[in-house]
């Protein structure tokens, strides 16, 4: 059962939908975003985006669960890259691409957070980075759907709140110019997507 409401905040942004498994929908122009609990592995989208480590060797958290599920095909994918493209690993805010083997994605764009060290060595300016070449990557291929986990919050140590609202910021600012793709957050926790949505609320 979906609880329809409006939410008009101008012409341009509005709350179209809330459903009762936590979900919130959200429109910037053509664009859709969404926020989700649960695992980004299992979702079917064009690209999901893995919180990858410099090395694209694989580690924990997402970035395991995502090598883990989607087999070898990934690992070697990234080799190759760490082999041709980025020999000394890939930096700070950086994002590429590779297949995404046995996941129900078509791609996995990998890119590296910054780690938390009190929010005075330009991290919240990498974590955008991170989202904004993200985004364009999956634009420049002519991707119509893709989904992020929550960057650095994780063994990075991000402050979740303040993480949010950068990631959500950031999505909205480059939908604004290009409307033609489609966003999910996935939030592992149910607090993460509680934090997601408040904050959503008020800048959508």
């Amino acid at each position: 059962m979906v609880l329809q409401h409006s939410l008009m905040v101008d012409n341009h942004y509005t709350n179209i939908e809330k459903e009762e498994n936590g979900m919130n929908e959200f429109k910037v122009g053509k664009a859709t975003v969404r926020l989700v609990q649960g695992d980004i592995t299992s979702i079917e989208a064009d690209a999901i985006v893995n919180a990858a480590n410099s090395s694209l060797m694989g580690g924990g958290g997402v970035d395991g669960a995502i090598h883990r599920r989607g087999g070898p095909k990934i690992l070697e994918d990234c080799k190759k890259i760490r082999a041709t493209t980025w020999l000394q690993g890939l930096p700070t805010g950086k994002a590429v691409m590779t297949g995404a083997g046995n996941l129900k994605a078509k791609y996995v764009i990998h890119t590296v957070g910054p780690v938390w060290r009190g929010g005075k060595h330009g991290e919240p300016e990498l974590l955008a980075q991170a989202y904004q070449n993200s985004l364009n990557l999956a634009a420049s291929k002519g991707l119509k759907s893709i989904a992020f986990p929550s960057i650095s919050t994780g063994a990075y140590r991000y402050p979740l709140e303040d993480a949010a609202e950068i990631a959500l910021k950031t999505v909205k600012e480059f939908l604004e110019k290009t409307d033609s793709l489609d966003v999910v957050f996935v939030c592992f926790s149910k607090n993460a997507l509680e934090v997601y949505a408040e904050k959503a609320e008020k800048l959508f």
